[in-house]
């Protein structure tokens, strides 16, 4: 029998190979995998555990301390020169700014300015009034007084700016705005570049970047040093990596902590490029690994407040022991709350950026690097064709147990072998698709043997009934092929409802009669769902999850999840009058939809795994479920969604808002109903509102609450315009900064 077994064996075996090394080679086939791979990184860093840094590097912060009583960010530059100059005075040997000053502070000078016009005008000749005002005038120039301080400090400092990845982003800076930007930025520059041959010169791979943002001349030219404080992140939001070089126009720039690092020892900065990308940045005798795209992976040390945070205020009033910060490389930079960039690293979700600079600066003073080799990819094929080989040629010769433990010892060996060599050698290699590789033929091998002896059906049923739903296993039957762990990226509506109130209704009810009620509420919404050609993916108690678009593809999904929210909370209301009268219960649901890319797939671990949706789409539809409770709306639509589906339905904009954890704005609708349904009194009032809102955006608070007044008296008690009318007030009062672009951040999930 093993003779027989022996060379469909092989088959599998050399298949799931060449699949996998097709795979790993071409990583955008399963994108969800290089996710997990990223994820194996974090656990390899809580696995080894924190590291004490070395005593160099010290963060100067504004926290909350520091607003509370020096007052609140953004402060006068002159309370930033006193910092250079305390710095300076305490012995620091660099200060690097994780901050740009990129608009001149010229409030106080101006007044000044136009009280000195004024007394010309009114012919005050008076010399004492007339040189007391000059000198105020000179004392009020803030932007010359940190120019000053820094020109005047024995403290090396590094000045940070920063570039617009995104074209959008600079869609503002016309060239000759750009070229003065440039120009303040000559010091964040390479010191010396060399190209390994012409083809380095031509061919190398580099970052690029839109625009610079630097900054003020008078500022920027007063220090040899600035370097650029951007970070990006992997696929899955966490920061591993830091660009250690940005091409702009075919100029090299470099990163902030490259250029601290090299003020700190006293040495030039140079980067070497080879003809398949960069091969090292160096720092007098210290090489410093990088990849291709010249990413430095940051060696953290641990999660925030690794290294000493100093506030900024007790550094201004004088209550730190000068001895903490000399010859140290002071990092100033914003950490208080609601202020700071959090950012997402292995040890922490709430991180500051600044603290991120901390750990790099430390790790390549200590020399202690994480890399991964530039063969790192033969390293990978090679692991696979010895672990996938040994386990196919060992299985087909042993029984079903030893097989599990073979398979089981290969998997756990080479992790724990993956997991000595990041630990001691900081080397990095990658541990999913080795580890898939062995799990699949495992898996595919044994499947096979107990097919051939049991029959293929019964053992699709046996082997994975007990962790799957019974219609994906049905549909292993008809396709086997089908058993993939994994997702692929498509375009789909995530759908997210929930009861408003549910556990005040809760509380009115037996636990018997509360499982009934949500039976039958859960029975009706998901028939409508099915009916719509949706897919329910799961339900968390009242809160139905589904999607459109997959595992069925959709051209139209967008407006179909739009019909089925209408068709449910039409029933809704039918249900709602029936339950009033039986039960005294008022029962309404809150719908959020988005429409976009995600991952789908079967997710999860060798044991269970779900048909289900992941990604930035599936979170925003669930935050725009919530978001109803803002507006006092029922159902809220993305802009995505709308556009998918606006020949079709009515829909009112209702705002633009920054909902949680996104940066960028979205702009959210309130889904009405079928367009030729809709009454003419409704469409007044969305005009209305939509005039209002128009009025909102340019800050003209008056003639704003006057439309939606008026879409109150088409619709009285309208939910959306009640509320913009009491935060056109509320703006009116405190009017938002001037940088606000229309946009309501949501302070809450």
């Amino acid at each position: 029998m093993f003779k027989k077994l022996k060379s469909p064996s092989l088959i599998i075996t050399l298949l799931i190979l060449c699949a996998g090394i097709y795979a790993s080679s071409s990583k955008a086939i399963f994108p969800f995998l290089d996710i997990i791979e990223l994820k194996t990184i974090d656990l390899r860093f809580m696995a080894r555990g924190e590291k004490s840094p070395k005593s160099s590097v010290v963060l100067a912060v504004i926290d909350e301390k520091s607003l509370k009583t020096e007052g609140k960010w953004i402060w006068p530059r002159k309370k930033i020169a006193d910092l250079v100059t305390r710095l300076s005075d305490a012995g620091a040997r660099v200060i690097a700014f994780d901050i740009v000053f990129s608009e001149a502070d010229n409030k106080e000078i101006s007044i000044l300015q136009d009280v000195s016009l004024r007394a010309d005008r009114l012919n005050i000749k008076h010399p004492a009034f007339n040189n007391y005002l000059d000198q105020l005038i000179l004392q009020s120039d803030n932007d010359r007084l940190l120019a000053e301080a820094i020109s005047n400090s024995n403290a090396k400092v590094v000045l940070g700016n920063f570039f617009h990845i995104k074209p959008e982003e600079a869609v503002h800076m016309d060239e000759d705005i750009i070229a003065a930007q440039v120009k303040n930025i000559l010091s964040a520059t390479y010191q010396t570049i060399q190209y390994a041959s012409e083809k380095a010169f031509t061919d190398a791979p580099f970052l690029e970047v839109f625009a610079p943002e630097s900054n003020i001349p008078v500022i920027a030219e007063s220090t040899p040093y600035s370097g650029y404080f951007n970070m990006m992140s992997d696929k899955d939001g966490v920061i591993r990596w830091v660009p250690g070089v940005f091409k702009f126009r075919d100029v090299l720039y470099a990163h902030l902590s490259l250029k601290a690092l090299a003020a700190y020892t006293r040495r030039p900065l140079g980067i070497f490029v080879g003809e398949m990308g960069i091969d090292r940045f160096q720092i007098g005798d210290l090489q410093i690994p990088t990849d291709e795209l010249g990413r430095i992976m940051v060696n953290y040390r641990g999660a925030a407040k690794k290294f000493p945070h100093i506030s900024v205020t007790d550094i201004l009033n004088d209550r730190v022991d000068p001895r903490q910060l000399k010859d140290k490389l002071v990092i100033v930079g914003v950490t208080a709350i609601g202020v700071y960039d959090l950012r997402v690293t292995p040890f922490d979700t709430n991180f500051p950026g600044v603290e991120i600079n901390a750990n790099l600066i430390d790790s390549i003073l200590s020399r202690d690097f994480l890399y991964q080799p530039a063969l790192v990819q033969v390293y990978n094929i090679i692991s696979m064709i010895i672990l996938g080989g040994f386990l196919g040629w060992l299985l087909p010769k042993i029984k079903a147990i030893p097989g599990a433990l073979s398979a089981a010892g290969l998997l756990v060996g080479y992790v724990l072998f993956c997991l000595y060599l990041f630990t001691a050698n900081g080397l990095v290699f990658n541990i999913v698709y080795p580890v898939i590789t062995i799990l699949l033929i495992y898996i595919c091998i044994s499947a096979y043997r107990y097919f051939v002896e049991e029959g293929k059906k019964r053992f699709i049923k046996n082997a994975f009934s007990t962790y799957l739903s019974p219609t994906v296993v049905n549909q292993l039957i008809e396709s086997p092929e089908k058993l993939v762990l994994g997702g692929e990226e498509r375009q789909i509506t995530a759908f997210f409802s929930d009861v408003a109130g549910f556990t005040s209704i809760s509380e009115k009810l037996s636990p018997h009669e509360l499982v009934e009620l949500l039976n039958e509420f859960l029975t009706e919404m998901s028939d409508i769902i099915l009916e719509n050609n949706g897919m329910v993916d799961k339900y968390e108690g009242d809160a139905i999850i589904a999607m459109f678009g997959a595992p069925n593809a959709l051209k139209n999904h967008a407006e179909v999840a739009c019909f089925a929210s209408i068709d449910m909370q039409e029933r809704l209301l039918v249900l709602r009058k029936k339950w009033e009268e039986e039960k005294d219960l008022t029962i309404r649901m809150r719908i959020g939809l988005c429409s976009g890319p995600a991952v789908v797939g079967n997710m999860g671990s060798k044991n269970r795994m779900d048909y289900t949706m992941m990604g930035d789409t599936v979170n925003t539809a669930a935050r725009l479920e919530g978001v109803n409770k803002v507006y006092g709306t029922y159902s809220m639509i993305s802009e995505t969604t709308y556009a998918g589906a606006k020949t079709s339905i009515v829909a009112r904009e209702l705002d633009a808002i920054n909902v949680m954890g996104k940066a960028i704005p979205v702009k959210i609708y309130e889904l009405i109903g079928y367009k030729n349904k809709i009454s003419e009194t409704m469409m007044q009032t969305i005009a209305f509102y939509e005039k209002g809102l128009s009025e909102y955006r340019q800050r003209r608070w008056d003639p704003a609450i006057e439309y939606f007044n008026r879409a109150l008296e088409t619709t009285p008690d309208d939910p959306p315009s009640l509320m913009m009318i009491a935060r056109c007030r509320e703006y009116k009062a405190t009017p938002p900064e001037s940088c606000w672009n229309g946009a309501y951040i949501m302070q809450t999930k």
